[in-house]
């Protein structure tokens, strides 16, 4: 049932920002078109917060960014003009395409304090939607079917599972849905896709009769079916069809190694467009490219 168990690696973002990486991995860089996946917080932080914390002006290309919090709000900046603050249960979808730059502030943090948790994960385009032209779409409500069975409270974020559709436009097959499991309740996990995974953000799950804590991603074969919750718990489930070999490097994703240089060029001589409402300071290409590391299931 279980095929692999990815325990989240910490990484410092900066300014006091740290998440906990999960994908890529080096044993498992991709589930479905799942390329990318950050759990972000629970953290505090106090009014007046230095704006070192924010996430600055950044590029990506060939990938959509999924944003979604349980807790708190971001405010999203980008290339395309769009300023839209994410709240807890609401979706920021971002499809870079051939190029776009966005910021991510903790705007609200800074004025009052806030308490922040999500997760950022990111979709690898279709080969032939690689270069599409890069969009912004923000959903909550109606958006992001809703319900509630035998101790499961479930949120679909995108795709379509549990016979329900979710609005974010996908550009293949997936899946991603955040479930609430109260202690003892059985979760059952969407199947018909070829790769499948969840994500403990809190709780404890029992699954093949074994115990998993929160921070670890469970790679799933095709036999899995569902899980049960030990105690009060939190999960992220996604998946989808293979979209095939994809390179990252920083910010970039690309079937094409040399598409990933011509990106980092571009970031370094200036050529992407900053955000009209975000355009005094940006994050710098790092100075040692690394070679791209080749991403696949």
């Amino acid at each position: 049932m279980i095929e692999m168990v990815i325990e989240q690696r910490r990484r410092d973002l900066g300014g006091g920002l740290a998440v906990g990486r999960v994908l890529p991995f080096a044993k498992r860089r991709m589930v479905g078109p799942f390329i990318f996946f950050d759990h972000m917080g629970p953290m505090d932080l106090a009014p007046g917060i230095d704006r070192s914390v924010d996430v600055r002006p950044h590029p990506h290309i060939g990938l959509s960014t999924v944003s979604y919090l349980f807790a708190g709000e971001i405010m999203h900046r980008d290339s395309l003009g769009y300023d839209q603050a994410i709240r807890p249960h609401e979706v920021n979808w971002m499809t870079a395409g051939r190029g776009i730059t966005h910021s991510e502030r903790f705007e609200r943090a800074r004025a009052q304090g806030d308490r922040v948790h999500g997760i950022q994960a990111w979709v690898a385009l279709p080969v032939e939607m690689e270069e599409t032209s890069p969009s912004f779409s923000h959903h909550a409500g109606s958006d992001l079917p809703q319900w509630n069975e035998a101790g499961v409270v479930g949120h679909l974020i995108a795709g379509s599972a549990y016979g329900l559709t979710a609005g974010a436009t996908t550009h293949s097959p997936l899946f991603y849905a955040h479930l609430d499991i109260a202690r003892g309740a059985i979760a059952e996990i969407p199947s018909g896709h070829k790769e499948r995974a969840l994500y403990i953000a809190t709780g404890t799950l029992e699954a093949d009769g074994r115990r998993y804590e929160a921070g670890r991603l469970l790679v799933l074969g095709k036999a899995a079916s569902s899980v049960r919750a030990l105690e009060t718990s939190t999960i992220m489930v996604l998946g989808g069809e293979p979209v095939g070999e994809r390179f990252i490097y920083w910010n970039f994703v690309s079937s094409s190694q040399d598409r990933l240089a011509q990106a980092a060029s571009d970031w370094k001589a200036g050529r992407m467009k900053l955000p009209d409402a975000d355009d005094q300071e940006f994050i710098p290409l790092p100075d040692e490219p690394a070679p791209p590391v080749p991403a696949m299931s």
